[in-house]
């Protein structure tokens, strides 16, 4: 099962001012997407940056196999 496609099973809690929230639903609603599926994708982006950058591999991507003809 891709990571995609495994249930959504955990939860992530934080505290965010009203201003904080208010803008982020906001720019969810801009993208046309719910405030979780935002909030998701864009925590996906950061962690993937950051472990990436630290040479790190990234639990929730797949593994691309480098063959012939791959590069």
């Amino acid at each position: 099962m891709k990571p995609s496609e495994q249930p959504k099973a955990e939860i992530l809690q934080i505290r965010l001012s009203p201003s904080e929230k208010a803008g982020i639903a906001q720019a969810a609603a801009v993208a046309g997407i719910s405030l979780s599926s935002w909030v998701r994708e864009r925590l996906r982006l950061a962690a993937i940056r950051d472990l990436e950058g630290a040479g790190l591999r990234v639990p929730f991507v797949d593994e691309l196999p480098l063959g012939k003809g791959n590069v």
